[in-house]
């Protein structure tokens, strides 16, 4: 009975040390899926901006009651600096991020908009080291660990934007004509279409820095969630009334743009913002953003099936690349908590058995005699 009940607990504790793993995973799997289906969505006409608060609408709805009801409780006020940091949010991500992401999308491939996405580990570590969201120990290997794993990760990303070689194709499907004629079509802004996605990335971070920050002082991330989903649908309405001026473009049928801004709305804003943010608070930006790479990898295999586009040897070559980085950051993270976890054990330890030994020490060489002096001195003899 008793090896059972220690296996139980056993199980129970590799349980939730791997949940945050498996939560970035599944979390990958969904955003991969968003990039194909959004991808078939503006070559079919779908006009970005609107693809956008369309998005963002849909998360709030989902979300807000959630939030309502299950952090009614334990929900902060919100109070002006909180509020403006949540306004930022909110543009940064759903209003300029989104928009880089589609357009630059639209002129390039869905293989390439998610390849970009390799270096957001990069430059979410160093940013958070600017800030002091994480912490290098030069003699420590760990630590040298993730900063070799992120610069890793660099030159991967670099390589797959900038060498394409030689084309490679696993799977041979007929009706993908149609995406590989707008491909070419779109080739000439391949140059402004990759710088687009490389901005959205800076963006993209400095939203999980921000975030990061804001959940210590609005610690209900539901909550933080719907809100971000609800500016964010305000803002880009905005900006899409001033870029369209056809109030036709806000037409939508059961067509792949309704599926494009249900999906992306439930699963990789609304679920994504609430999962990312449960996450960071307890393994930090850098965690979160290190599973960016497997994204690219599930893109590039739906991507060659679904939308008939060609891999390219570039692209396997910086897979290889990002995914060695991807393991060193992971392995220096993982030694990272086991450290912290064995450091807070041992200064719970420490006093306990050092005082433990100092009193038994004093009480076998003074005797009663310690104890008459202990009471002597008490405040509460003096007072009687």
């Amino acid at each position: 009975m008793g090896d059972k009940m220690q296996n139980g607990i056993m199980f129970s504790l590799g349980l939730n040390k791997a949940k945050p793993y498996l939560a970035m995973l599944c979390l990958q799997v969904g955003f991969a899926g968003m990039y194909v289906i959004t991808m078939v969505s503006l070559q079919k006409g779908m006009n970005h901006y609107i693809l956008a608060v369309y998005r963002h609408l849909v998360a709030t709805i989902v979300i807000a009651p959630f939030a309502l009801v299950l952090e009614r409780k334990i929900r902060p006020k919100l109070t002006l600096p909180i509020f403006l940091r949540i306004l930022v949010l909110g543009f940064l991500e759903p209003v300029i991020d989104q928009n880089l992401y589609y357009l630059g999308m639209k002129y390039t491939t869905a293989t390439l908009a998610s390849a970009t996405v390799n270096v957001i580990p990069a430059l979410t570590f160093v940013m958070a080291l600017i800030f002091r969201l994480e912490r290098v120990n030069l003699k420590k290997v760990h630590s040298i660990a993730k900063i070799i794993g992120t610069v890793i990760m660099v030159p991967g990303a670099v390589i797959m934007t900038l060498y394409k070689g030689p084309a490679i194709n696993f799977i041979n499907l007929q009706g993908g004509g149609h995406f590989s004629a707008t491909n070419q079509a779109e080739a000439k802004h391949w140059v402004a279409g990759t710088l687009m996605l490389l901005a959205r990335c800076w963006g993209w971070s400095g939203f999980y820095i921000l975030q990061s920050f804001t959940l210590k002082m609005y610690p209900a991330e539901l909550s933080l969630t719907a809100l971000i989903c609800f500016i964010g649908t305000i803002g880009g309405a905005a900006v899409s009334f001033v870029m369209e001026r056809d109030m036709n473009a806000w037409k939508i049928g059961w067509d792949s743009s309704l599926l494009a801004a249900v999906y992306s709305g439930v699963v990789c804003s609304g679920i994504a913002y609430y999962a990312q943010g449960v996450v960071m608070r307890e393994q930090g930006p850098v965690f979160v953003t290190a599973f960016s790479p497997l994204c690219m990898i599930i893109t590039a295999a739906l991507g060659s099936i679904i939308l008939a586009e060609k891999v390219h040897l570039g692209s396997i070559i910086g897979t290889v690349v990002i995914i060695f980085g991807l393991y060193t950051v992971l392995w220096g993270k993982s030694k990272d908590q086991q450290n912290s976890t064995t450091e807070k054990g041992k200064v719970q330890e420490l006093p306990i058995t050092d005082g433990a030994k100092s009193i038994n020490m004093e009480d076998s060489i003074e005797g009663p005699a310690r104890i008459l002096k202990i009471q002597a001195e008490s405040p509460l003899t003096r007072e009687t």
